[in-house]
């Protein structure tokens, strides 16, 4: 069952690139640090990418390399100061309690929970679900919600769509591995995508309240071209890597048999979602432009060059899924990145998977899973399509 897990990972991956898988295999070799040509270091080791992504003295995201320099090219040179700037330090501080675990849980049982009820309703009755799409509806729905986007027609549709916009735009950082730099036509492009994902927010960052993603920044004292912006931001980063977690995290739990013991340990529950966020690592690689010189595992790095961290690699060199491997203190949290950008949403991300999940416990029954089709050139590999049904 491990190499039937294993199987369609591979052809999730492939799917999203088919390049990918080659790369991510072949960064086994790379040990902690080794030079590549036209991609720069490379490393799958997970104690160097912690200390690279724990060393904004000498890294970045804002060079060549990193998804800082990337968006800024979109979104303005605002974009330097909030994302590893004073300002960056700011944001963060004040914005934290927005997204605490337990506002995490509550946000999702309110936002999400009815749609979850539907969905479960729905498998108990016989029918099945698509769990990927579900998954982006879900998403979509949680982004509305924190970036305050009026939704007017009834159903799943307009959720879709929202998601759909999000995916658009970072589809458009496919072909970066190699350079961030972005073709002007590339640029035009995701800025008339930014427009239409902002029409909304100029109103809802005027009234929305504090306790709000959007009322936060503008108590901050964020203008609102810079609040559009980072929402575009978090729409990107939200919505895909979630989603992929969610329906691969189900996948898992099937082709390896885990579900089983799952239904009889419902305990496990939050061993299950922290597994299936290692091995799935939505975000297989992260990018680092190095600042200034510096010596790391015995290699000199010269400001200028660029560091690519296979996370992916990195957090599946334990092993397959298991319920039972416990806390990795090498790994910790990787999928969710480290130090000054660990991921601000990871306890949404946490509470999303946990929700999705806990639906399917509840049917108190193992689910199957019919044909599965697989999304082909994205950005974040995942499931097109995924349905599950209850086993009678």
């Amino acid at each position: 069952m491990i190499d039937t897990a294993r199987r369609h990972e591979f052809r999730v991956l492939a799917s999203a690139h088919p390049k990918l898988p080659v790369l991510l295999t072949a960064g086994r070799f790379a040990r902690r640090l080794r030079r590549v040509p036209r991609i720069g270091w490379v490393t799958s080791d997970p104690l160097t990418a912690r200390r690279i992504l724990n060393d904004p003295e000498h890294f970045t995201l804002l060079g060549e390399g990193g998804v800082g320099h990337l968006w800024a090219q979109v979104l303005g040179d605002w974009v330097y100061e909030i994302f590893d700037g004073p300002g960056h330090h700011q944001l963060r501080t004040r914005t934290r309690d927005l997204f605490t675990d337990e506002n995490a849980r509550l946000l999702t049982e309110r936002v999400v929970g009815p749609r979850l009820a539907e969905a479960g309703a729905e498998l108990r009755a016989g029918r099945t679900v698509d769990i990927a799409d579900l998954a982006r509806v879900l998403v979509g729905r949680i982004v509305a919600d924190l970036l305050r986007i009026p939704v007017t027609e009834a159903g799943d549709d307009a959720y879709r769509k929202i998601f759909a916009t999000g995916e658009e735009l970072a589809s458009l950082a496919l072909g970066t591995t190699a350079s961030t730099h972005l073709a002007p036509e590339t640029i035009a492009r995701a800025k008339v995508i930014v427009s239409r994902l902002t029409a909304n927010v100029a109103g809802s960052w005027r009234t929305a309240p504090p306790e709000t993603v959007l009322g936060r920044c503008r108590e901050l004292g964020l203008e609102q071209q810079q609040a559009e912006g980072l929402a575009t931001l978090l729409m990107v980063a939200g919505t895909e890597t979630a989603a992929s977690a969610m329906a691969r995290t189900v996948a898992l739990l099937h082709d390896t048999g885990a579900q089983h013991r799952l239904l009889r340990e419902p305990e496990l529950l939050p061993d299950a979602v922290r597994e299936g966020l290692r091995v799935t690592t939505p975000a297989p690689l992260i990018g680092r432009a190095v600042a200034a010189d510096v010596t790391v595992d015995g290699r000199l790095l010269r400001a200028g060059e660029r560091v690519l961290m296979l996370t992916y690699t990195a957090n599946n060199a334990a092993g397959g899924f298991d319920l039972d491997r416990g806390y990795l203190p090498d790994q910790r949290q990787l999928w969710f990145g480290a130090g000054r950008h660990l991921c601000l949403g990871a306890p949404v991300a946490r509470a999303e998977i946990t929700g999705m999940l806990q639906t399917l416990l509840d049917t108190g029954r193992p689910w199957r899973i019919g044909g599965r089709a697989y999304r082909k050139r994205v950005l974040i590999p995942s499931y097109a399509a995924l349905p599950v049904s209850i086993a009678a």
